[in-house]
Parts: structure tokens; sequence; C-alpha cells
């Protein structure tokens, strides 16, 4: 491969022209002619053993030209690639120049390369980290929800209330005529919980098991079938039973049986140090997310749009896999959330902008301080997948690229740096002064 010349275009494009010698293309045309030799039928001759130069002169110098230039130039592409020391980040397109057995071909290709990127500062950046300082109440909500998870259902006697579970039985009118989806059977309902249009379950309450009464509502203005938006309706609706839920007792026979700890105080005690642990890594993460933020605000770079719609079809790509995970396909999620695939794809941009430049950023630190990784540091993070996934090294090894590897790691010791080297203070906040931040 010759590189004659390279540079941007006009449309931010990079281009190469490089020519194919004409001793590598001749071997590119044996090869073609042998692979293909059985497909001519040529007189005189057995079907497959004509020569190269008969076949040539009946079909034309360029029959095997195209076969021969389609094998050989994806190694010559990336050959060129390295002379002009660039990086793509899209598929290229290939213009044909020229061809020739005598003069090789000379081939044009186009592609969207990394940008260059410039940075601000890096090192010295100012964070502040909050931390948490009411983790009892952390606690209370864990074991709470512990409780909630524990509870029983029992039937219970008296006057309906919100929080109970009604079994009822509902048959719909409107315009004094039954509607599809409006009628059942035994439908277990827990009140205030909003599953019904408004003013229904509000309705239930203060009834008690046997009661049969009217329950009148009106359909929302937007309501999904618009052959009951807005209308009044009446359900005949007759309350089987109620039950409501009872919350075991926190005590130690508690802990014993949710847990691996004889007392309530040990459950706890593990209990907050989950906590204190998630915390801390809550808000170290927060203050990587600052020092980052402060790095893309000051960096400067023209980013290609293709690198956002790579990024944006790999979210969802991710999005389909994780839907598949739970048993439902995309189109299926898009038709039940209705939506198209471009509202899905638009909905991921902001986040897929943000990403490509934080790995512009880090991937530039990484040059800036020659971060480098061992081979020692890829096998042991290969190591540390392969455990976390239950599945053997070689497995990762033929499906996830080294290089892959070597550069999520090069990005965390990157962000390492830029965190090692930060002014960060600490500042105490609770669950309130996060809620009111949240509002702000």
């Amino acid at each position: 491969m010759n590189l004659i010349k390279h540079g941007k275009n006009d449309e931010g494009k990079y281009e190469l022209e490089f020519v194919i010698e004409p001793d590598l293309f001749e071997l590119g045309l044996k090869n073609a002619f042998h692979k293909n030799a059985n497909r001519f039928n040529v007189p005189g001759f057995r079907k497959g053993k004509a020569p190269r130069n008969v076949i040539e002169r009946m079909y034309g110098e360029d029959i095997f030209f195209d076969e021969a230039i389609n094998a050989l130039l994806p190694t010559e592409y990336q050959a060129a690639l390295a002379v002009a020391n660039i990086r793509p980040v899209d598929n290229p397109s290939f213009e044909l120049i020229s061809a020739s057995k005598a003069e090789g071909v000379a081939m044009k290709a186009s592609v969207f390369v990394k940008p260059e990127v410039t940075l601000g500062e890096y090192k010295g950046l100012k964070a502040v980290k909050k931390v948490k300082t009411d983790l009892d109440q952390m606690v209370d909500r864990q074991l709470a929800n512990m409780q909630e998870r524990n509870a029983r259902m029992v039937e219970k006697e008296g006057a309906a209330e919100n929080g109970d579970i009604a079994l009822i039985d509902f048959d719909g009118y409107v315009d004094d005529q039954p509607f599809e989806g409006g009628k059942a059977e035994q439908f277990s309902l827990t009140l205030g919980s909003g599953q019904f249009i408004e003013g229904f379950e509000e309705q239930i309450v203060g009834h008690v098991a046997g009661d049969e009464f009217d329950v009148n509502v009106s359909f929302p203005e937007d309501y999904h079938a618009q052959d009951l938006a807005g209308k009044p309706s009446v359900f005949k609706v007759k309350l089987h039973e109620l039950k409501k839920k009872e919350l075991p007792e926190m005590d130690d026979e508690f802990a014993k049986d949710v847990s691996e700890f004889d007392t309530l105080e040990e459950l706890k005690a593990d209990i907050m140090k989950e906590a204190k642990e998630e915390v801390e890594k809550n808000a170290e993460l927060e203050v990587e997310n600052a020092l980052v933020e402060q790095i893309i605000a000051a960096m400067q770079a023209e980013i290609p749009e293709v690198m956002y719609e790579n990024q944006i079809t790999d979210m969802v790509n991710d999005f389909a896999y994780r839907l598949s995970q739970q048993g439902l396909k995309l189109d299926l999620y898009l038709q039940y959330s209705g939506q198209d695939e471009a509202a899905l794809r638009e909905s991921f941009r902001e986040q897929a902008i943000q990403q490509v430049k934080i790995r512009l950023a880090l991937e530039k630190i990484v040059d800036l301080e020659e971060i480098n990784i061992t081979a020692d540091e890829v096998q042991e993070e290969m190591k540390k997948i392969a455990d976390r996934l239950g599945v053997s090294e070689d497995e990762i090894t033929s499906s996830v690229p080294l290089s892959e590897i070597r550069n999520d790691l090069s990005i965390n010791k990157a962000i390492d740096l830029v965190r090692q080297a930060a002014e960060v203070t600490e500042e105490e906040v609770t669950d309130a002064d996060q809620e009111t931040a949240a509002q702000d």
C-alpha cells in the first residue's frame, strides 16, 4: 500500500488516497480467478479448466477486478489508517479512482475520525463531597422495607380504609350500556394505589364486606380509549372481603427469620455497615462526576454527529438486551409505550452526548499523562469480569477485545488521576438537604 495523500475535506470527513501496488493486485487477481474459474464456460475447454488469459479475453480484462479489490481493500485500508495515524469513528465510504494491472488500484476512502481534543485544567479542580449524616434513617427505612416484604395478609373487620386490599366484583356502564373491559369478578384492589380511575377507590373506602353499591366516576379527557374519554360512568360494585397487611414484630425472632443474624442489633449493625459503604460509594461517584463535568465544560473539540449516533445505537441495543432478559421484545415495548424507535433514540440523545464527551476528555488525559496498562492488569481485569459473569476467562477473551479492556482500564486510571489531584472538601448533608437541592 502506498499512501498518496490524506486530510480533511469540506464535509469534515477525513480522506485518504492510496494505491494497492501492482504486484499485490496481481496476487488478488490470481486468487479471484482460482476462486471463480468454475463459473465460466469457455468453448474448447472443460468447465473450470480455461486459462485466466482466455477468460479475460472473452469476458474482459477487468472480469476479476471487483472481487480482487474487495478482497484486498480491508487490509489495505487498515494499513492506510496506520500510516496516516488516524482513528476512524464510523464505517468508510470508498471511491475507485483507477484500476489497471500495470499501475495497480488507486482508491479514495472517506471517513469521520476521532476529533482533536483540547482540554483546560484537569488537575487541582475543586469539588464538594457530600457526607450523609442521617444514616439511622436509612437503616430504619431498610428495616421497614424488610417488614413490608415479610408482612402477611389477614382478613379485616370493619370499614375499608386506604391501604386495605379489597376483593370486589364490578360492572361498568356508560350511557346505560356495558363497555369492553368494564367488568371483572374477584378483583384484588389495593385502596389508595391509584390503580383505577380517579374517584373509584375513594368511593370504596368506608364500605364493609358484603356491601353492594354504585361508584360514579368520569373517565379522564385523555383516556386511551377514545369512545370513553371524558364520559361519566357507573360501576356496580360488590365488596366481598377486606384484607390488610400485618407487619411482623421488630425483634430478635424477626432478625432470625429474615437474615443470617440471631439478634435485631446484629441485623441493624450489618445494615448500618452496608449503608455506610453505599453512602461513601455514592459520594465518591458524585465527586468524580462533578470533576468530569468541569473538564468537559472546558473541553474544545469538533465532535462529528456520527459519534453521538453510534453511542445512541449502542444504548438502544443495550436497552433491547435488558428488555429481552425480562422476556420482552423492543418492538412490543415500543407498541406498549406508544412511541417509535426515533422517539426512543431521541430520549437517549442527551445522555449519549454526555458519554461521548466524557470518553473523549478522559482518553485525552490518558494520552497526555502517557497512562499505560500492563498485561498483568488486563489479565486481572479479565478474571474479574469472568468471575462476575460466571464464565471462563477464555469466553471473555473470545467475546471482548483485549484493546477494549485495556482502554477501559486506562480510562479508569485517568479518573483516579483527576480525583487524586483534586481539592475536595466535605459537607455534611441529610435526606432533607438532598430533597431540597433536587427540588431547586
